[in-house]
């Protein structure tokens, strides 16, 4: 099921929909940061527009809980 969530980058308001196991893993990547969502967020969005954003930034949650996920096996 894919569960959409809003937040504001960089005073733009978007949301973002992905299915509710890739929020799990950001949800606890967040709880473990110690940063707020939103921060958290930016970043990511931060790492994908260095990368010359060639993709969109769902896509690139994914990938990044992937390889979040990968790093804890």
């Amino acid at each position: 099921m894919m569960l959409k969530r809003s937040i504001s980058l960089y005073g733009h308001q978007t949301s973002v929909a992905l299915e509710a196991e890739f929020w799990a893993v950001i949800d606890a990547a967040v709880d473990a940061s110690g940063e707020s969502f939103a921060s958290f967020i930016r970043t990511r969005d931060d790492e994908r527009m260095e990368g010359g954003a060639t993709r969109n930034l769902a896509s690139h949650l994914r990938v990044w809980c992937l390889g979040y996920v990968q790093t804890k096996l």
